[in-house]
């Protein structure tokens, strides 16, 4: 309800300085809210650039320290590992993601080494990274199966959390798989291994170059409809949400960010239990490339990230990440 009015309310007045703005504002951000996003690839001492995401790059396992220093020094929580499997490593079923010694099982197992828990690990519990077929699952007559794939995914989330994962977060949109998967957590003891759910991960053209990232865009057989959201609803959304909640997610996530940020504060506040936001790929090139052309300025970075703070999200995934030293203010 807004009381008052015009002239004795001026709502101006509190705008008119610095220092009054700043005590009114509703929404602050702080490197606290944020999870930096990090690109694996084989080899030793390499740094490769990700031609369709400026400043992003690919790094070797004994590359990782120059990042988690950095992340450590600005104070952020928590880092997500992504791989870039070589193609001959790849195969139908996604085998390389059970062995441990992949690149994540050896990423988490060097942070945990040098870092012991300074800062926290999430791991992507999903096939596509691994898979000849570019999907999440595995198929069967051009059929992603559901319960035959979420046997794989509890294999994975167990083989991540015995190397030290803090956080496993199932991206592959696949019916029941929390449930399955806190169950085998349980009962391994690894019962303080949180669960974040991709609970609302829609079937996006925003997706683009993460998959250049992790070497799955030229692979991709079809499309991700039949178990990635269809962008056009929001209902189904809490659907989603309510269901992994019941299976045991401690968090969930909303993929793409922007797009979404209707579907953020629908959940915030119908669940009022932490919601990540992740800005996609695409949203990060887009805005990337837009302020190297001069066409908007770099406080646009800032105006987005806030927009997530301001829908809910109590954290943002964000490829800006390492940057929050120059992007704050």
């Amino acid at each position: 309800m807004i009381t008052g009015k015009y002239p004795s309310l001026r709502l101006r007045r509190n705008r008119k300085e610095s220092w009054s703005r700043r005590l009114i504002q509703e929404n602050t951000l702080s490197p606290s809210d944020f999870i930096l996003p990090i690109f694996l690839i084989d080899g030793s001492n390499k740094k490769h650039p990700i031609s369709s995401m400026p400043g992003v790059y690919r790094y070797t396992i004994n590359r990782l320290a120059q990042l988690i220093d950095k992340a450590i020094k600005l104070n952020i929580p928590m880092v997500a590992l992504f791989p870039k499997t070589q193609n001959n490593k790849k195969n139908d079923i996604g085998s390389e993601a059970l062995n441990e010694n992949n690149l994540v099982c050896r990423g988490i197992l060097e942070i945990k080494k040098r870092y012991k828990n300074q800062i926290g690990i999430m791991c992507d519990v999903a096939l596509d990274p691994y898979t000849s077929h570019g999907h999440d699952g595995l198929i069967k007559s051009n059929e992603i199966l559901n319960d035959e794939t979420i046997e794989i995914l509890i294999a994975q989330s167990l083989l991540q959390a015995e190397m030290g994962c803090d956080v496993i977060a199932p991206s592959d949109m696949m019916d029941g798989r929390i449930g399955k998967i806190r169950k085998a957590l349980d009962k391994s003891n690894f019962k303080n291994v949180r669960i974040l759910s991709y609970a609302a991960k829609y079937a996006s053209s925003f997706y683009g170059p993460f998959r250049d990232a992790v070497g799955s865009k030229s692979l991709l057989r079809g499309n991700k409809k039949t178990y990635q959201m269809d962008f056009r609803n929001s209902d189904e959304a809490l659907r989603e949400v309510a269901l992994d909640i019941k299976e045991g997610a401690d968090m969930v996530l909303v993929k793409p960010g922007m797009p979404y940020l209707d579907i953020i504060k629908s959940i915030k506040e119908k669940f009022k239990l932490p919601v990540f936001a992740y800005q996609v790929s695409g949203e990060y090139s887009l805005m990337s490339n837009g302020i190297r052309k001069g066409l908007i300025n770099q406080k646009a970075i800032y105006e987005s990230l806030v927009s997530f703070k301001r829908a809910g999200a109590n954290a943002i995934i964000s490829y800006y990440a390492d940057r929050l030293d120059k992007i704050l203010y």
